[in-house]
């Protein structure tokens, strides 16, 4: 028993074995405490668009939320401008006062704000967005609308000072918000599939690489380093095809949400999962085995900074700026338009192709600074055989 617990450690496998293991450890944890360390101290990156038809309180109201809302505020445009970017995600919320606001409030009928928010985010965008609406009703309640009244209710109705108070305070209770989403999410499930997704394709890039690189250099000794990268990438793009549509059928099978349809998905993930199998046997085609290391890292920073979990506008500026580089903050945001709804993919795939193509060039250039190993003739290798 000894000598094969002996035999087992002084294997290479088994010490790469041990080694990856503490590796995954380190990396995720050191990427994962720095990349989401400070993210509620930098909320106030998100924006929120303030819609204001309301020509009697409503700038009132604007410039109170302006001056106490933790979030940054946007103001001057129509709502049709201010919807067009909350599809495109420069803004996360829109709150309209509506042009009956004031008349509601003085007749004392609910006096609705109007709130739209974009689920095609990650969820906690919705659950920051909907305690800020509750934090601007509320403002709007204690703030505009009691104050503002009291002194309507005394000149208008002519009543006394402290009935117009206690009017005023029950018209301030009946303030309330209008809340509403577009691109609703259909339950937890179908949030956390654009994660799923880019988590399940990366891991299978990296093992898939790791698999070929072993086939390719077991070939080394009979084929040419070109045709073995050709066959490679060849058989690297048939398989993210089938693989691709191995996915999307399973999504669809489980009652996943597709806004832009089957093919739509099926499109797209095939194009992120190309690039993610061409970046991470990028690494191994520059690297060798070695490569593996550099995906680990790879994988734990586009978790953090691709934006499938959290905001990419509270990430640091070092991972925020890191994400642009990597193929799965494109996968992301292109996922979340093409199951929830969107903008359309245009951008994040002209994102993912740069980085293919960039990934390809590299693995040109590094076959080409790589010998090739003295090949067998085939004589001898029918006698060895």
């Amino acid at each position: 028993m000894s000598q094969v617990f002996k035999a087992f450690l002084k294997l290479p496998t088994t010490r790469v074995g041990i080694i990856t293991a503490v590796l995954f450890q380190l990396i995720f944890t050191v990427v994962w405490m720095t990349g989401y360390q400070g993210i509620t101290d930098r909320i106030d990156r998100l924006n929120v668009a303030i819609v204001n038809e309301d020509e009697v309180m409503g700038a009132a109201i604007v410039k109170n939320l302006q001056e106490n809302l933790p979030v940054g505020v946007q103001t001057g445009m129509s709502l049709a401008e201010a919807q067009d970017m909350l599809q495109s995600r420069d803004v996360q919320m829109i709150v309209e006062i509506p042009a009956d606001f004031t008349s509601a409030a003085q007749s004392q009928e609910p006096a609705k704000i109007n709130y739209l928010i974009n689920e095609s985010n990650p969820v906690t965008i919705k659950n920051m967005m909907t305690s800020i609406a509750d934090n601007i009703t509320a403002t709007v309640n204690k703030q505009a609308v009691t104050n503002g009244l009291a002194g309507i209710l005394s000149s208008q109705a002519k009543l006394p000072e402290g009935q117009a108070q206690s009017a005023a305070a029950v018209v301030s209770q009946r303030v309330v918000s209008n809340v509403e989403s577009v691109n609703t999410v259909q339950g937890m499930n179908n949030q956390m599939v654009p994660m799923m997704m880019v988590l399940a394709s990366y891991v299978g890039a990296m093992i898939m690489g790791q698999n070929f690189q072993i086939s390719s250099k077991a070939l080394g000794a009979r084929f040419g380093r070109w045709p073995r990268m050709a066959v490679r990438l060849i058989v690297t793009a048939a398989s993210s095809v089938i693989v691709s549509l191995v996915g999307t059928s399973l999504v669809a099978a489980f009652g996943g949400q597709m806004a832009h349809g089957f093919l739509a998905l099926w499109g797209f993930q095939a194009l992120f999962l190309l690039t993610f199998m061409f970046v991470a046997q990028m690494f191994l085609f520059v690297f060798d085995m070695g490569g593996m290391l550099f995906n680990i890292v790879v994988l734990s920073v586009q978790l953090v900074s691709s934006g499938a979990m959290m905001p990419r506008e509270l990430l640091p500026d070092f991972y925020h700026s890191l994400g642009v580089i990597f193929p799965a903050t494109y996968a992301v945001e292109g996922l979340m338009n093409t199951l929830f709804g969107g903008p359309g993919i245009g951008a994040d795939a002209a994102g993912l192709l740069i980085i293919l193509v960039v990934s390809l060039a590299l693995i040109v250039v590094s076959t080409a600074l790589r010998r090739d190993k003295a090949p067998v003739p085939p004589v001898v290798a029918a006698a060895e055989a």
